[in-house]
């Protein structure tokens, strides 16, 4: 009898113990499954993957714009979950953040629930994030190890054929422009993309064009043949007609939106959308830069191409 009851409880206590080992693995299972979709925080289920207009060709750079994204809000995350599943069709390699990448405190608490608890499936599958200073971002930002400044305000980094000059447009100074044009200079590459916080050019109604910036940058970007400059600070997209040989951007909806500030009528507009927040997808290839804007519900609110403008640039200088 003793021997019998002793087999009869470990029976059951294996049974016990391979139910919480199947248990333990569909709860982990779940929970992977729901990181790698962006099923956290934001409402609803992750977007379906939207239709593309981009090429993926080989060989190409592709890149996600995207600035005032530091709110930690559950439609920011419902972006970035959108983000995620179009990665799945365009596996872009890094992201631009245009500024005012923290709102409010900047803790490690506010790291985590404004970047790193919003974005962590794309870190773990080890997208760059490269961070320029927005107006309501300290400087100490620059040695976050996500936002890939390596403790500078300003820097520049190259991805194949595409040199980008992260800058800060808080403050201006002699030293930055001497190293702006000191690096322009010397680059050889066959595109050059300047990325910041503050528009040059805006339709906005709360801000507007930043005009003493553009007195400052514009007559650098000319001479040495900018092709491509993306702002944002302004909470909507809008893709400015070329202004002076240089196409100009701004994506600031990336975690606020100011709806209704684009002024209508504006002559500076191509395009413009400020319904809902969004983010830019861009992919160059060789002479061409293709790029699609998609809102947070998938819609695609701008796309097209834009010729490498070197011929017109040099006959500006």
């Amino acid at each position: 009898m003793i021997g019998e009851e002793f087999m009869n409880r470990i029976s059951r206590s294996y049974v016990t113990l391979v139910l919480a080992l199947v248990l333990s693995f569909a709860a982990n299972v779940t929970a992977q499954n729901n990181r790698a979709n962006g099923n956290g925080k934001g409402n609803g289920a992750a977007p379906a993957i939207p239709r593309l207009t981009l090429p993926l060709a080989k060989d190409s750079v592709r890149f996600v714009l995207i600035g005032d994204t530091g709110t930690g809000t559950e439609k920011q995350h419902d972006l970035a979950k959108l983000l995620l599943r179009t990665r799945q069709a365009f596996p872009f390699e890094f992201v631009l953040l245009v500024g005012d990448n923290l709102y409010g405190g900047e803790k490690p608490a506010d790291y985590k629930a404004k970047f790193e608890d919003v974005y962590r499936p794309l870190i773990d599958q080890q997208v760059k994030f490269y961070a320029s200073l927005g107006n309501h971002d300290e400087p100490a930002q620059r040695f976050y190890e996500h936002f890939n400044m390596d403790g500078k305000e300003y820097y520049r980094f190259t991805k194949g054929n595409v040199a980008f000059y992260a800058l800060n447009s808080n403050y201006m100074d002699k030293k930055q422009i001497d190293w702006l044009q000191s690096e322009l200079a010397k680059d050889q590459s066959a595109w050059k993309i300047a990325f910041f916080h503050h528009p040059p050019y805006s339709s906005g109604g709360k801000h507007g064009s930043d005009t003493e910036l553009r007195e400052i940058v514009e007559p650098i970007f000319t001479r040495y043949n900018v092709n491509i400059v993306m702002a944002g600070h302004e909470h909507f997209y809008e893709r400015i007609k070329p202004q002076k040989g240089v196409f100009y951007f701004i994506s600031g909806a990336g975690g606020k939106l100011r709806k209704g500030d684009v002024k209508k009528g504006s002559s500076l507009t191509a395009k413009a959308y400020d319904a809902d927040m969004s983010f830019m997808l861009v992919e160059i290839v060789k002479d061409s830069m293709h790029f699609q804007v998609l809102s947070r519900t998938g819609q695609t609110v701008d796309s097209g191409v834009l010729p490498r403008q070197k011929a017109v640039t040099a006959a500006l200088r």
